[in-house]
């Protein structure tokens, strides 16, 4: 059976009641819907959500060093460099520089196989540079990257891009982001924090990597002198 969560305008009323005030006019849903995007935004600045992980691929070209990542994009997690197919397969780690490494690079135009990446993370685009320079065309970056969450552009619709466990964070962070804006209900603000808090807290610990870890004891010794 399907898990049935609210819709876009079930969820604007829903922080207005908990915010002790009522949606009544075209101007509410849009102040709902404003906030509703700025709370989507500070998600994303708050750490790595699981269900916005996703993996690509980009052919890259001899002699260009330098490609755009998907629009949406907000930063790559992990990287290879990808040669052959089927069977022959490979996908070889590519180590991620910072801007000053790169910079500091004097051969920049040098062409092999790459082995380093760096990330050029722009407020409106992210961009990759692959040094060496790619020397034949028969290479794939391999990438798993780190997506924005959809903003909401019309307030009519459903939470498709929310798995349905962070659905009451989404009504309880936009209860609160309201409450700021409304004068009258300026004693809410502190307890529909608290509340948002809690509901990003419970939600966010289900939404980590569950595979196993193995520690392995390492034992030291001293050499008698």
């Amino acid at each position: 059976m399907a898990v049935v969560t609210p819709d876009l305008p079930e969820i604007f009323e829903e922080a207005f009641e908990r915010a002790g005030l009522q949606m009544r006019t075209g101007y509410d849903l849009k102040t709902a819907r404003r906030s509703l995007n700025l709370l989507t935004l500070e998600w994303q600045n708050r750490g790595l959500n699981l269900w916005t992980i996703d993996s690509g691929t980009q052919a890259l070209t001899a002699g260009t060093a330098t490609y755009s990542m998907p629009a949406d994009t907000i930063d790559l997690i992990e990287h290879q460099i990808r040669t052959g197919t089927g069977t022959n397969q490979v996908d070889t780690n590519l180590e991620r520089v910072s801007v000053s490494t790169y910079a500091q690079q004097s051969s920049k135009n040098t062409e092999g196989r790459p082995s380093q990446i760096f990330i050029d993370r722009q407020a409106t685009a992210v961009n990759v540079t692959l040094w060496p320079v790619p020397d034949v065309s028969t290479y794939t970056l391999s990438y798993f990257r780190l997506r924005g969450i959809s903003g909401v552009s019309s307030g009519v619709g459903t939470t498709a891009d929310v798995p349905p466990r962070f659905v009451p964070c989404l009504a309880a962070g936009l209860a609160y982001y309201i409450s700021m804006k409304k004068p009258e209900v300026a004693a809410r603000v502190s307890p529909l924090k608290q509340e948002y808090e809690f509901q990003f807290e419970l939600a966010a610990g289900e939404d980590t990597d569950s595979s196993s870890m193995k520690f392995v004891p390492y034992d030291t010794f001293y050499l008698g002198g």
